[in-house]
């Protein structure tokens, strides 16, 4: 049975496709558009969907919809009401949309399959699908299940149980009261994008104090033990204004909004820490409540704010729960996913088989180029470029190209699925190197110098540099761990304040060591990913280090490579120094054009802000 899920007009549309219970593909939209959060209707992620299936529309059983978009008009139409008249110029904003496109769900799902799809359209709720897509992949036979997000339909966060091929949610948090938008309220005030810009926020959170967290708790949240919460509305004008934040938020915090791109106060480094603070003690305090009502063992996430690794950490770290297991495209995209499985296993019942790992298959489910699609290209465009035909001196070639503190873009298999680059369309580096994190975040991704990298480290050996237990994996990028305090630098120019403290030295991997010794850990390992745990096998043999530097495989402003081409074009518009595409290395040195790359054209062929 073939079942198609589709995510699409909110924030990373997307498409998954499960057969008979296995998930075959799933992407987001932006990746081959090259819009980055691309919220349109993903007619190329469905297009990629079918051919990775090698089917044709007329052969799916059901096309599901991760939410029930009349739920969401409900929502927004009452609220409208509710703030009248000053929600109107958004009301004028948004309801054309509603009337043209959104309220029309299956006329875009027939456009999308070519009109050749006879079957059901089925919606699911969004938390139902954020549910799904959290318990059903994972390794577990039962846990608890929590969800946090901005706003669903009308649900901004829930938490139930899963047992075998069913779940089951308990109780529901209603909009506006909800932790994702109170996150991104801050995010707005300190001057980034909201729903792409919140990691950033938890990336600046380490540089400054937590001065705010009683403030923020005394006027703005009214927080019970439980984890539940009121917002004080009277500061979030979200609900009929185009803003985050108004004056009344500003004069509180006693400074304006931060323009975007202006610099960086320690005021504003203080109020991300505050906000960082109370995000993690409401994470914290929802996840001992939940293990409370279910008496569960393990916990899975989803939704936006389960992106939010640091919290994540501390809820392995400090919560009753033994294990967690975290959705790798836990926004909106991995809706799509959810929804697909809800389908087979809820509504069809259909048994589940757990699989000690999980279904997820490392979350690389995106599309794959082999080394004569690869070489075609590169010929095509007159590039210089190395074939290997044995992996062993690749592998070779590449570790001690890292080891003399190469930039080397990595593009290697299917792409990955979510957010994170997770080691096929990586930018891989030196972690031992002092100065990799400036080069990479200047030269390379052409991002904010505070923005930290995350390491790879070979799963054998992650005890031995993290703060990780026996057994536990972090394959998806979605935990912070400390460095373990016998690989710490201290009294190595730690003091200061602010951006000044991007000059200690912190540990012996300091590429990848944030200001406040943690790091944000991916494990490697052999079933999961391949090539990339040979690699750094290879790597630790010539250096004794088993971690390197692992980055998404774009500049800022884009989203992650896709194609060869794509690749290419980043290759060539950055001062990376190597470019390796499944057995082919490339060298700038040799390229035609590499004293012509130039990052402003770059921008203009993919609209890059």
């Amino acid at each position: 049975m073939n079942i198609l899920g589709v995510s699409a007009f909110y924030h990373d549309s997307a498409a998954a496709l499960v057969v008979d219970g296995a998930i075959v593909a799933a992407a987001q939209e932006e990746r081959f558009t090259r819009v980055k959060h691309d919220s349109g209707f993903p007619s190329h992620a469905v297009r990629y969907c079918l051919e990775a299936g090698r089917l044709e529309a007329d052969a799916l059983d059901f096309v599901v919809f991760y939410e029930k978009p009349l739920l969401r008009f409900e929502r927004l139409l009452e609220t409208y009401i509710a703030y009248a008249p000053r929600g109107f110029r958004q009301f004028l904003m948004s309801i054309p949309l509603w009337l043209k496109r959104k309220l029309h769900m299956p006329r875009e799902l027939d456009e999308a399959l070519g009109g050749r799809y006879r079957g059901r359209y089925v919606f699911t709720e969004h938390h139902e699908s954020h549910a799904a897509s959290a318990f059903f992949p994972s390794p577990f036979e039962e846990a608890a299940i929590l969800t946090m997000d901005g706003v669903g339909e009308w649900a901004t966060a829930s938490f139930g149980t899963g047992r075998g091929n069913k779940i089951e949610l308990e109780k529901v948090t209603h909009f506006p009261h909800s932790l994702g938008l109170l996150y991104s309220a801050f995010t707005y005030y300190t001057g980034f994008r909201v729903n792409s810009g919140e990691y950033k926020l938890m990336g600046l959170a380490p540089y400054g104090e937590p001065k705010y967290h009683n403030l923020i708790l005394k006027e703005l949240v009214d927080l019970k033990d439980d984890g539940s919460f009121r917002l004080n509305m009277r500061y979030f004008p979200y609900g009929y204004k185009t803003v985050m934040v108004d004056g009344r938020f500003e004069r509180l915090f006693g400074a304006p909004v931060r323009k975007p791109e202006s610099p960086i106060t320690e005021h504003m480094m203080d109020v991300a820490a505050s906000i960082q603070s109370v995000t993690e003690e409401i994470m914290l305090r929802m996840a001992r409540y939940v293990q409370q009502v279910t008496g569960m063992k393990n916990l899975v996430l989803a939704g936006g704010v389960a992106l939010n690794c640091v919290g994540n950490g501390r809820i392995l770290r400090e919560s009753p729960f033994e294990n967690i297991w975290i959705q790798p495209a836990a926004g909106d995209a991995g809706g799509a996913l959810g929804a697909a499985l809800f389908v087979w296993h809820q509504l069809l019942d259909h048994e589940r088989q757990v699989d000690a790992r999980d279904r997820q298959g490392g979350s690389l489910l995106g599309p794959a180029f082999n080394d004569e699609a690869v070489k075609a290209f590169l010929s095509g465009v007159g590039a210089s470029y190395h074939s290997f035909e044995r992996e062993e001196e690749l592998l070779d070639r590449v570790a001690d190209l890292v080891a003399a503190e190469k930039v080397v873009g990595w593009f290697q298999g299917r792409m990955e699925f979510g957010p994170r680059a997770l080691g096929s369309r990586s930018i891989i580096g030196d972690a031992r190197s002092a100065k990799m994190q400036s080069v990479m975040n200047l030269k390379i991704k052409f991002r904010e110098s505070f923005r930290p990298f995350a390491p790879c480290v070979l799963a054998e050996a992650s005890q031995e540099y993290f703060g990780f237990n026996p057994g536990q994996e972090s394959p998806y990028m979605l935990l912070v761990a400390p460095v373990r305090s016998e690989k710490r630098l201290d009294g190595n120019g730690t003091d200061g304040k602010g951006l000044e403290l991007l000059k200690a030295k912190r540990s012996v991997i300091p590429a990848v060591t944030h200001v406040d010794y943690s790091a944000r850990v991916q494990t490697v390992d052999p079933q999961r990913h391949g090539r990339l745990h040979r690699l750094m096998r290879r790597f630790q043999e010539k250096t004794g280090c088993p971690v390197i530097i692992n980055t998404s495989f774009n500049i800022r402003g884009e989203p992650i490579v896709c194609t060869p081409e794509h690749a290419y074009r980043c290759f060539m518009a950055t001062d990376m120094d190597v470019l390796v595409m499944e057995s082919q290395i490339l060298y700038k040195e040799e390229q035609p054009e590499a004293a012509q790359h130039d990052i402003e054209r770059y921008k203009s062929q993919f609209k890059l802000d």
